[in-house]
């Protein structure tokens, strides 16, 4: 069975600014459809709902190199309509008070999420097949897989 990780900075139901969300919460479903084995990974913002919060069990931690810092990394799952979701935890990254963009260090925020993608795969018992990253703040991931990170299994696709 194929098995894809779709890494995007925002899915419906869970956070919102724009279509980005929309497509990526409803093309898993649809893909699932085609005995795909499909998974999103995603920031786990203060936006999020207590709601979905809720449904969210911890899987594993870990600590990211990113530059001259360390930062700790949650990973977090949740089992929502068929499909899995795991959700990036880091309160210094992703525990802002006023949306999802628009910060001084977004282009670290988002490193830091991509190599947070990386560096959890050999640690889950998820192994995608293929990568799609999604978006400006997920095009690192093919990069830091190219030249840093060394999975030739994995193949990516850039939206």
């Amino acid at each position: 069975m194929m098995k894809v990780l779709f890494a995007a900075s925002e899915c419906v139901p869970f956070v919102k600014t724009g279509g980005l969300a929309d497509v990526v919460g409803a093309l898993p479903k649809e893909i699932l459809k085609n005995n795909v084995d499909v998974r999103v990974i995603l920031p786990l913002y203060r936006e999020i709902p207590k709601s979905w919060r809720d449904k969210m069990t911890h899987k594993l931690y870990f600590y990211v190199n990113l530059g001259w810092r360390r930062q700790y990394c949650g990973v977090f799952e949740a089992r929502i309509g068929g499909v899995i979701y795991y959700f990036i935890d880091n309160e210094y990254y992703f525990r802002r008070n006023n949306g999802l963009y628009g910060y001084y260090d977004d282009g670290e925020r988002y490193a830091f999420f991509c190599k947070a993608v990386l560096d959890c795969l050999p640690l889950m018992d998820f192994q995608p097949d293929i990568l799609h990253a999604h978006d400006w703040q997920c095009a690192l991931l093919p990069v830091y897989l190219t030249y840093r990170y060394h999975y030739p299994q994995v193949r990516t696709v850039f939206t």
